[in-house]
């Protein structure tokens, strides 16, 4: 189990400060305002006109606001922070905000590298405080009625997840080297994690662009993962597909012994289970309604500052959801299958060498990546959180 330094509850809400004012940061802001677990405590940004602009739509035109990370935090006694920035800040701001004493709920993709994951863990680590990634998909009562499914049809074969949408006019996105794996992928990656509660042995993949495609990087991806227990998980996904789009959940079957369960990513999913002489569908139970998206992530997190229960997605726990992306990227790029091991052990000599003493050090202490983190991963839990 990971451990980490608690707050218990003192009859206050959790002080917040959102670094980034940003696209993402503006879906989080009004999350935290709302909320009445945290206070939003301030906000940070390099693009100061920004930050400022942010918290006068919010209706807080005083809030502290900065493009000094220690200052803000400083400023407005701040005891957590949750990072909305772009994917090659979360690094810097991360261990920033950890050697500041602050624990930290992070975007999704945890870094920008696989490498950079390792050194966040470690990071982790070193400073004893909770370092928390939002994986928000998994907040949503559909998945966790179809993860309840998956479980009724005993030993489980083949899962697969189709993802199909036309993205456009996100010119972040129409330039990154990989934008359905490293923006979109990452979610199905990490809610076939949660839904099988297993992990990735081995993949093969590939991925390219149709002739119609207006992206710079490969928008389409296909991806055979080997899961622990044996099971396969078959991954196809596209952002360019006109017409007949899937839900952003992606489109799912998961086969079992005992037969199978569909969930379109948005309506109730379905259970039809085979017995020696009928096949016939079971009727949707009632699931309780858990916080949803980023609320629930934001709900996860005051949770285990407040008890110490190590949550859902803590940084060791995540660490796999990316190297299932950086591995299918290897697999594509030299056509072979792809373990695993061989992405975490190749991304830990790459951190350890750009580490400074004091992570260096922590990284080094590791027998292997594997060893590291297997410690402290996470049961999902059996209930959802909800806001209260």
């Amino acid at each position: 189990m990971t451990t980490f330094r608690t707050m218990p509850a003192d009859g206050g809400p959790l002080r917040v400060v959102v670094v980034g004012a940003g696209p993402m940061g503006r879906r989080w802001l009004p999350t935290v305002q709302e909320s009445p677990e945290v206070d939003l405590a301030g906000i940070v940004d390099l693009d100061v006109p920004l930050a400022q602009a942010a918290a006068a739509e919010l209706g807080v035109p005083d809030l502290p606001v900065g493009a000094d990370l220690a200052a803000v935090a400083a400023a407005s006694d701040a005891q957590a922070i949750i990072d909305a920035t772009a994917p090659p800040a979360h690094l810097p701001v991360t261990v920033q905000a950890l050697e500041l004493g602050l624990p930290v709920l992070g975007e999704k993709p945890l870094a920008a590298t696989l490498a950079e994951a390792l050194h966040l863990v470690a990071a982790a680590e070193r400073s004893g405080e909770l370092f928390m990634v939002s994986q928000n998909y998994r907040y949503n009562t559909g998945l966790l009625r179809f993860r309840e499914h998956a479980r009724a049809l005993g030993p489980l074969g083949v899962v697969t997840a189709e993802f199909f949408k036309t993205l456009h006019k996100r010119q972040v996105h129409e330039v990154m080297d990989h934008p359905l794996l490293l923006e979109m992928a990452i979610h199905t990656f990490d809610t076939a994690r949660f839904l099988l509660d297993a992990e990735p042995v081995a993949v093969y993949c590939t991925k390219y662009n149709p002739s119609w495609s207006w992206f710079r990087g490969e928008a389409v991806a296909t991806a055979i993962f080997e899961m622990t227990g044996g099971v396969r998980f078959v991954y196809t996904g596209s952002f360019c597909s006109p017409g007949l789009e899937t839900s952003w959940n992606s489109a799912w079957r998961v086969s079992g012994e005992r037969g199978s369960a569909c969930w379109d990513g948005d309506a109730p999913p379905r259970l039809e289970v085979a017995t020696s002489d009928s096949v016939g569908e079971v009727p949707a139970v009632a699931t309780p309604a858990p916080a949803n998206s980023i609320a629930g992530a934001l709900a996860e997190f005051v949770h285990a500052l407040r008890t110490g229960t190590t949550p859902m997605c803590e940084v060791h726990d995540n660490v796999l959801s990316l190297a299932m992306v950086e591995a299918c990227v290897l697999s594509a790029s030299t056509g072979r299958r792809v373990d695993l091991n061989e992405v975490l052990e190749s991304a830990h000599a790459t951190a350890v060498a750009k580490a400074e003493d004091d992570v260096r050090d922590v990284l080094r202490s590791w027998t292997s990546v594997s060893a590291a983190l297997s410690p402290h991963r996470c049961t999902p839990p059996t209930e959802p959180l909800e806001v209260r």
